[in-house]
């Protein structure tokens, strides 16, 4: 093999690594083209802001700004693809294995619920195969680690650049 092709095929494989995420259940790479993540704020007894995202592997992505955000209905945004896969990275290890998850008042999945007026998020990841997964995470449960999973749930959206549409709070 000349210098060029190994150049050309070492280059085609930085490429297409850079299509591929790790599978939290299996540990091995899955590609991530033609991937998308929608991301779902429930409503609190306040002002919580209201919205649903949605972001396709190649950066695009929509807002629909439902209430209390700075921008009400539909917006088109654009991030890289590096920023869908470190917003993807952010949710992957709470991404299930396959079907849906409920973390919720009353749900095994809770543990105990701090309080009842809290938000909760919506999370569904769309393969190309049109197979989903989600989580419904209700930021009130108590899963005894410390606020990991909640704070990385609800954090995740601030890699996206959508806070102009969100407002500041």
């Amino acid at each position: 093999m000349t210098g060029f092709m190994r150049g050309s095929v070492m280059g085609a494989a930085l490429i297409l690594a850079g299509c591929a995420a790790t599978d939290a259940g299996t540990g091995r790479p899955r590609p991530i083209e033609g991937e998308s993540i929608t991301y779902e704020t429930a409503p609190c007894f306040g002002t919580c802001p209201v919205y649903r995202v949605t972001v396709n592997a190649d950066g695009s992505g929509t807002f629909e700004g439902r209430r209390f955000t700075a921008v009400t209905g539909e917006r088109a945004f654009t991030a890289s693809p590096d920023v869908y896969r470190r917003f993807a990275a952010a949710l992957e290890p709470y991404r299930p294995k396959d079907g849906d998850l409920r973390y919720e008042n009353g749900s095994s999945l809770c543990g105990p619920a701090m309080v009842s007026d809290m938000p909760g998020a919506d999370v569904r990841w769309s393969e190309p195969s049109g197979a989903s997964r989600s989580i419904h995470f209700y930021y009130g449960c108590d899963r005894g680690d410390d606020g990991k999973m909640r704070r990385a749930i609800a954090d995740a959206p601030q890699l996206l650049p959508i806070a102009a549409f969100i407002g500041k709070r």
